[in-house]
């Protein structure tokens, strides 16, 4: 009996995910709860358990973009999966007596469909050299669409020929490379003594064109941290860098790169710059990740009746409270005592007095409002891959200790790029802070589809008038953004006031009032 697997429902906003790379291979056994490969998705990466024991069998490649309930994979259970396995393999080695044989002919490859919205890709980089001989299946180019980078592997064993540049714009169905079938090549010479002995290497070395190979989620990693391929060593298949290796790898000073190495830097540049004297310039593609915030920040501005309003919070009281007791808080919490404990406490309070903030419109024809009788606050942090807002969960039911070791678990698990779906799902208010980076003011951008958002900012010492005197104190601007739609003007400037009263007099968040 065969087990049909389908990719999982991941996220109310996902239609499609990537297969970013299979952690177990074609025809292996596994069993129940096996990881079996990595999805992605333009939030984040997570691993795929499988749902029986038996023999699996691929239905889609690595690099491959699926949608929502496409199928992933079949599970052989019982006896007949072994033997379907040994039928497999006997149909495999025969296959390569037959191509031998064959005449020389072009086989041309085109563009596939990657996903129902996606009407064209960029061809990031050529994996191998013009002319040069793989097998079928052999990842041959990468194509990066504005949800995912993917692989797309050898149709045809032979030679291949580039028919287009590293870094062009290709419509679905264009051709972009020819692979010579055939002939005399050194693929077809050679493919009669491959079969006879099974799992050869591709080649004279031993070593496969798969070692030393990113997946496209290892590749990410390792651009972000500045890491060359050729400097980690990889546990995959074949040799191939797998995610794991990624996130474990650490830079190295290394020697000028080879010689053919640089060559293919030439040929696939990640970039194009143009110079001109001391008026240099210098033009880089958006990634996927990029593409996806400015589309949706864009939508928020243009669907939203957006309005900023400001405050300035004394934070003498604050910063008092914090030098005192910081050494004894951390020695009984394991964690830090930063102001984000305290702005995100007096959060929870102002929403369960102001409900309005807390809400958000919903409906067919956005004619309704949903109040939540909970605070989920976003936490807005900057990662390598971009703009992420994890989540803390009723954070209206943690002390001061719990926020902040959420608020560590969580911008780690951002760093690191291991955040899940949920994690970064679901908030019903987002806090953002500028004034890490050293911004004095900003007018922050809602997070739909919520209705307002908290913009933090950095701490100068001002002249303000205290009881008639002017003294020094050390002074944050504060910015509420909300939609006009919901909120009135009014509930946003109480909200954010009763902000400025809660961190000006900290003892009114132990006492409520």
């Amino acid at each position: 009996m065969a087990k049909e697997m389908k990719i999982p429902t991941v996220g109310e906003s996902i239609t499609e995910v990537v297969i970013a790379n299979w952690l177990v291979e074609d025809g292996d056994h596994v069993e129940m709860d096996d990881l079996i490969c990595e999805l992605e998705s333009d939030k984040a990466t997570f691993e795929v358990p499988a749902e029986a024991d038996g023999i699996i069998r691929f239905k889609a490649e690595a690099g491959d973009t699926l949608e929502i309930g496409a199928l992933l994979c079949v599970i052989e259970e019982g006896e007949n999966g072994s033997e379907f396995k040994e039928e497999t393999k006997s149909e495999a080695k025969e296959a390569p007596k037959q191509e031998s044989s064959a005449k020389v002919e072009d086989y041309i490859m085109k563009i596939p469909t990657v996903g129902e919205s996606i009407s064209e890709v960029v061809l990031a980089n050529w994996l191998v050299e013009d002319g040069e001989e793989v097998e079928l299946d052999d990842p041959i180019c990468e194509l990066e669409s504005d949800k995912a980078n993917f692989e797309v592997p050898a149709e045809k064993a032979g030679k291949v020929f580039h028919m287009v540049e590293a870094g062009s714009t290709l419509a679905i169905g264009d051709d972009f490379a020819k692979i010579e079938v055939g002939g005399n090549s050194a693929s077809s010479s050679s493919s009669v003594e491959e079969t006879s002995v099974p799992n050869t290497a591709a080649s004279s070395n031993g070593d496969s064109y798969a070692e030393g190979h990113a997946s496209p989620a290892a590749a990410k990693i390792l651009a972000e941290k500045g890491i060359d391929t050729k400097d980690v060593k990889g546990t995959g298949r074949d040799g191939r860098i797998t995610k794991e290796d990624a996130q474990n790898a650490q830079k190295i000073a290394k020697a000028p790169a080879p010689k053919q190495s640089a060559k293919k830097d030439v040929k696939a540049p990640a970039s194009t710059e143009t110079s001109q004297g001391d008026r240099s310039t210098k033009v880089e593609r958006m990634s996927s990740l990029r593409k996806t915030i400015a589309r949706r920040l864009v939508a928020a501005k243009n669907q939203t009746a957006m309005l900023t309003t400001f405050n300035e919070v004394d934070m003498s009281a604050v910063m008092e409270m914090r030098k005192k007791y910081k050494d004894k808080f951390k020695e009984k919490n394991e964690v830090g005592l930063g102001f984000m404990s305290f702005f995100t406490k007096a959060v929870t309070m102002a929403l369960m007095e102001i409900p309005g903030v807390n809400a958000q419109i919903t409906g067919e024809k956005e004619d309704e409002i949903l109040y939540h009788n909970y605070a989920d606050v976003s936490i807005a942090v900057s990662s390598p891959r971009g703009l992420v807002v994890p989540v803390i969960r009723n954070a209206e039911q943690l002390s001061f200790a719990g926020v902040e070791k959420e608020v560590v678990r969580l911008a780690v698990k951002a760093r690191d790029g291991k955040l899940t779906i949920d994690e970064m799902s679901g908030g019903t208010f987002t806090i953002t802070n500028g004034g890490i980076f050293g911004s004095m003011l900003s007018t922050p951008i809602i997070n739909a589809p919520q209705s307002a958002i908290l913009g933090l900012h950095n701490i100068v010492q001002r002249p303000i008038a205290v009881d008639g005197k002017v003294e020094i104190r050390p002074i944050m601007y504060i910015a509420l953004s909300y939609d006009h739609r919901i909120v009135d003007g009014k509930e946003s400037v109480t909200f954010l006031y009763r902000i400025k009263e809660l961190i000006e007099d900290p003892s009114r968040l132990l006492l409520g009032v």
